[in-house]
């Protein structure tokens, strides 16, 4: 089944001006008139998006779903705790996880922006147990972590992390000396791939971010099997830490 007959078609230009827009006059006098623009111009294809991703991941056999309701973040920001006092995010995200739910641990990301579109997957700040458990499973069997980073590396998608240690966490020194020392200290693990404004206008969408999450796959299989590890976690005293907020 071809990406247009799930529904989607591609953005239109005037999603990518309506954020151009937005970035330089990011207040509600310039907002509210034209949020029908935003609802018509990104919500509504980006829902159809969303759709046809899961439609296509199904087909696919890609255990990965997402609701066009729920699936995508708010286009508000959370300024409360912030410094930056913009009001609206100046792009689009969404995500699909096992469940559907946003929260459920290894997703596929989908990102609309100006110049800087992108599809990413894997699993981004997990929460402090389930980060003990990747990194056990990527101590107990590193040939087969190295594996897959080297493929999504050669692939032109390596896994990254947004934020790291300095040091080895406590409890993993072993890992020093090994091909997996600097993975350990790393906090997310992630890999991305860009997307030019051209390809988030096209039909064809769909069918490049379905074979990205296939590329991606063995990352999340990885990590789902590490989450459902059937061994004891490691128990270590650590204060519980808030999940930074999703500014996607």
């Amino acid at each position: 089944m071809t990406a247009a007959t799930h529904g989607f078609t591609g953005f239109r230009p005037t999603a990518f001006t309506f954020f151009r827009g937005l970035r330089d006059n990011n207040d509600p006098a310039w907002f509210k008139p034209r949020k029908s623009v935003y609802e018509a111009e990104v919500l509504a294809p980006f829902r159809a998006l969303v759709a046809a991703v899961g439609a296509a991941l199904g087909e696919a056999g890609i255990p990965l779903a997402g609701d066009p309701l729920r699936s995508i973040f708010r286009i508000y920001r959370d300024v409360r705790f912030s410094p930056d006092k913009r009001l609206y995010k100046t792009h689009a995200g969404a995500v699909l996880t096992r469940s559907g739910g946003k929260r459920d641990p290894g997703l596929l990301y989908l990102h609309l922006e100006p110049g800087a579109s992108m599809v990413a997957a894997g699993f981004w700040h997990p929460e402090p147990q389930l980060l003990l458990r990747l990194r056990r499973a990527m101590l107990g069997d590193p040939e087969r972590f190295i594996e897959i980073a080297d493929a999504l590396a050669t692939a032109g998608c390596p896994i990254s992390s947004d934020e790291t240690l300095t040091r080895l966490p406590r409890g993993f020194e072993t890992a020093k000396g090994t091909t997996v020392e600097d993975y350990v200290c790393w906090k997310s693990f992630t890999a991305h791939a860009a997307l030019r404004n051209k390809d988030m206008q096209s039909p064809a969408l769909v069918d490049r971010i379905v074979e990205f999450a296939r590329t991606a796959l063995p990352l999340l299989e990885w990590g789902w099997a590490a989450a459902e590890d059937d061994m004891p976690p490691l128990v270590l005293s650590m204060p519980v830490r808030p999940l930074p907020p999703p500014d996607f």
